[in-house]
């Protein structure tokens, strides 16, 4: 099984005003996802804040977190940047700090082409052993994978998963099922947006790449565990108890819900990236409303 499958937890990069990472609350987080049984930890995703960080900051964070889960859980780095030779540069520091797979973004300015994303991975894909996993991210990137570049992409050797955005709600098991009878489904497919994280996992998808996995991994791997299970009661009823977290992850953006969480939850005082501004006292007391809900459990 690939280290792309299970459940996969993001968690944020504490880092100070100016970029400068925490490697030891990077340590102290990465050491509580391990400790309580994630799959794997996504290092510098999109909740890890990687398009805000530096080369050299981001090589810190690696570093940091290897030191505190090698040989237990593996790391996936993300590598998302504008520049094709930058990001083959973060793949080579990636192999060389310890990191177990990859996940690539194609972050953008200029908006590509579908072709334009295919050369990227491809040289990118070309200058490392790890395995590399797809990060279909529209809602950030504003690059929609077609499916015959999915299909593309499955053939280049080390490219091994992807990570597919929240289809509409209901349609996962269809989404999957069509991925899946296509050259695609030679890969691990994999689902973020947490909200349809009960609809993904029911429909046999590979792997979660959560967000809640990154500040509750606790619940957010019993939730994998039931569906793994096969009970789909237990799964329904997780999903329930977080509603009102997904409500929070829909209206803010899941990045500032993660960071008033781990707050409240005193796992770090680390704010958000400037210009992002956490949430207001009011929105961070809905916040723990939710987080009263799940720890009940």
């Amino acid at each position: 099984m690939s280290i792309f499958h299970g459940l996969s937890a993001f968690p944020i990069t504490p880092a100070n005003e100016h970029g400068v990472v925490d490697t030891e609350g990077v340590m102290r987080l990465t050491a509580h996802l391990s400790a309580n049984g994630v799959d794997s930890i996504g290092l510098l995703g999109s909740t890890g804040t990687y398009a805000y960080l530096s080369r050299t900051e981001r090589c810190r964070a690696i570093r940091a977190a290897f030191k505190t889960v090698a040989g237990k859980t593996p790391l996936i780095v993300g590598i998302g940047t504008l520049r094709t030779d930058d990001a083959q540069n973060l793949a080579r520091d990636a192999a060389a700090e310890g990191a177990d797979g990859l996940l690539m973004a194609p972050v953008s300015y200029t908006p590509l082409t579908q072709e334009e994303a295919y050369q990227h991975y491809k040289a990118v894909a070309e200058v490392t052993s790890l395995p590399l996993c797809i990060y279909n991210n529209p809602s950030t990137t504003h690059f929609s994978f077609s499916r015959d570049l999915l299909e593309r992409l499955a053939d280049l050797p080390n490219i091994a998963a992807v990570k597919m955005p929240a289809p509409a709600e209901g349609a996962v098991l269809q989404e999957l099922a069509a991925l899946r009878s296509s050259p695609v489904g030679k890969l691990a497919i994999g689902y973020s947006g947490d909200w349809i994280a009960a609809e993904a996992l029911l429909a046999g998808s590979d792997g979660w790449f959560s967000v809640l996995g990154g500040f509750l991994p606790k619940l957010a791997k019993a939730m994998v565990t039931a569906a793994h299970e096969s009970d789909a009661r237990a799964v329904n009823q997780y999903q329930q108890v977080l509603e009102p977290m997904w409500a929070l992850f829909r209206e803010f953006g899941s990045l500032r819900v993660a960071y008033a969480a781990i707050n409240l939850l005193e796992l770090s005082s680390a704010q958000p990236p400037r210009p992002i501004l956490p949430l207001t006292s009011q929105d961070r007391r809905r916040v723990e409303d939710a987080l009263k809900a799940c720890t009940a459990l």
